[in-house]
């Protein structure tokens, strides 16, 4: 099976005050086609840096990140961006859904962006066959206020995906859910990832949601090693 992912060497640096603080450096891995890879560590480690840089939305201070043949530490802002669009969906912990659009303009919303006439349905068909996905079809016309934490990021989930993406980058997407709620979208992302084929790298602090991915690895004192 083929690296969709691949980290060479990995070293991040911030500067603060007269001193150089390097939250990660040596990380080296890669991700294989398919697989659903949990990162984990206490707050503060690294691991949303870590991926937003495998997101093309940080850069490293050094060393190389691949996404198949293309080098992601080479691309310019606008290629980056070209290439997030294209090819990556992105779920945070707090959704971030525009607050003045109803859940289905809010799904559609990338598709609207993009404009590239490529779809061969509307972007609103593709917004509410992603409705019905994810179990919200009745809820197309609502927007974000009016809608239940987990209700919330199950949208953010379906933006995140609406456009085909083939890697799925979660940054903590349970962290601000009750259980019953953080169980539902976990096994959303599961199910998902299997149906849709798709590639998943997703940080949490939730062991027990870790442990059901395909591998999990924690980073801890700037380096990453497996459980």
């Amino acid at each position: 099976m083929s690296d969709v992912l691949r980290v060479e060497n990995l070293r991040k640096v911030f500067r603060s005050g007269d001193h150089d603080l390097v939250l990660f450096e040596g990380l080296t891995f890669s991700v294989a086609q398919g697989e659903m890879l949990a990162i984990v560590g206490e707050s503060g480690c690294g691991k949303s840096t870590l991926l937003h840089i495998l997101g093309a939305l940080d850069r490293a201070s050094s060393g190389e990140v691949f996404f198949g043949d293309t080098r992601l530490t080479g691309l310019s802002d606008e290629a980056a961006a070209d290439f997030r669009g294209r090819d990556l969906g992105y779920v945070w912990q707090f959704h971030y859904l525009l607050p003045e659009f109803s859940a289905l303009e809010n799904i559609a919303m990338p598709l609207l962006m993009s404009a590239n006439g490529k779809q061969k349905r509307s972007p609103y068909d593709l917004a509410a066959g992603w409705l019905k996905e994810i179990g919200l079809s009745d809820r197309g016309h609502h927007r974000p206020g009016e809608l239940s934490g987990g209700e919330q990021q199950r949208i953010a989930l379906a933006r995140a995906l609406v456009a085909g993406p083939k890697v799925l980058l979660a940054d903590e997407p349970t962290g601000d859910l009750d259980n019953k709620s953080a169980e539902m979208v976990f096994e959303l992302i599961s199910r998902l990832h299997r149906e849709r084929q798709l590639t998943s790298v997703i940080v949490t602090h939730n062991m027990d949601f870790a442990r059901r991915c395909t591998r999990v690895l924690r980073l801890s004192g700037g380096r990453l090693t497996q459980e």
